[in-house]
């Protein structure tokens, strides 16, 4: 009789699926790949058949451009991998496409979540709770000193900096793949309508959201505008292009980043960042803890993260749970 669980392995650069030959989000080019979404440390080209869904593959196209072997799964759609295993996918809350992959083999049920988050997203449908056995989870944000802040406070903030500086602009830093479309969606959603400006790297990837019916609004390129029209404008900008060359042509910017370490006051003096705004695209502490305790697996795996304090809060808690030894898996936001 086989271990239990022993048809799912974590390798150093993926979570190999046994039956299927199968690897779930792996680090290096594999024949068969289930990816939960688009981010660089989770999709990587080169795979023989790459299954994810429509708007993790569009991304992928996109940023690595993959196309050959893809194949789409919407969110509830379950397949057949050969081995005997069935692969579920299901929203994941982290950005557009990002999915939670339920396995299904011999009786026992494997989530694996991929990177997610439980607060409200316009750009992407809400992570779904989802019992089973083993419950693989990240632990980006696996700290209890991690408590995002309301998105809304941090919109009121990156707001009133705007309204109290009409000479000045707000230049945003925000990543390319989720992030800088959540902060237009939201600041939509505050009621904010006039144009957002963007950075050229961010261009086609904020069209790719509005194809997949993500509202994002008035949108205008920085190039090709006066200095002064800009004045009293929201920027948008990769995190990167916050203090170079490109940001010298706007009016005395505010300098803004939007991420979960700005948590951390020593990442926003290293990004000479003005403006901190807390906007986090990952599960905090406590909807981490939460989110365990709400799947109640027989067993947890923490992974790529602050694995041990997590790892901690399980024993603590009577649950048990052990740590990945995973490679290459990292916030692309740092």
């Amino acid at each position: 009789m086989s271990a239990p669980f022993g048809w799912i392995r974590a390798e150093p650069h993926g979570i190999h699926v046994v039956p299927a030959d199968a690897w779930i989000d792996p680090a290096r080019p594999v024949e068969r790949a289930l990816v939960t979404h688009g981010h660089a440390d989770h999709a990587r080209g080169g795979h023989g058949r790459t299954i994810a869904t429509p708007a993790t593959l569009a991304i992928m196209k996109l940023r690595y451009w993959t196309e050959a072997g893809a194949s789409p799964v919407e969110y509830g759609e379950t397949i057949r991998l050969p081995g005997g295993v069935a692969a579920t996918f299901l929203p994941a809350g982290h950005v557009l496409g990002s999915a939670q992959i339920l396995l299904e083999h011999a009786g026992e049920r494997v989530i694996v979540t991929g990177d997610y988050k439980r607060r409200p997203d316009p750009t992407c449908p809400p992570f779904v709770v989802t019992p089973c056995d083993v419950f693989v989870t990240e632990a980006t944000f696996g700290l209890p000193v991690f408590r995002h802040p309301p998105i809304a406070g941090e919109i009121a903030k990156l707001l009133k900096a705007r309204a109290d500086n009409p000479e000045r602009c707000v230049l945003v830093g925000a990543y390319a793949v989720g992030k800088a479309q959540r902060v237009i969606a939201e600041l939509r959603a505050a009621g904010y309508a006039e144009p957002i400006h963007l950075h050229g790297a961010l261009e086609r990837m904020c069209r790719l959201y509005e194809e997949f019916g993500v509202a994002l609004g008035e949108l205008r390129l920085v190039a090709g505008q006066p200095k002064a029209a800009l004045a009293g404008q929201i920027v948008l900008c990769p995190p990167s292009a916050l203090n170079d060359r490109w940001s010298r042509r706007l009016p005395d910017p505010i300098t803004a980043m939007a991420s979960g370490w700005m948590r951390v006051r020593q990442r926003a003096r290293q990004r000479m960042v003005e403006l901190p705004l807390v906007i986090s695209d990952h599960a905090d502490w406590d909807e981490l803890t939460r989110t365990i305790a709400e799947v109640n697996p027989a067993e947890s795996w923490i992974t790529h993260g602050r694995e041990d304090a997590l790892l901690r809060w399980c024993q603590l808690h009577q649950r048990k749970a052990r740590a990945l030894a995973l490679v290459g898996y990292e916030d692309e936001d740092d």
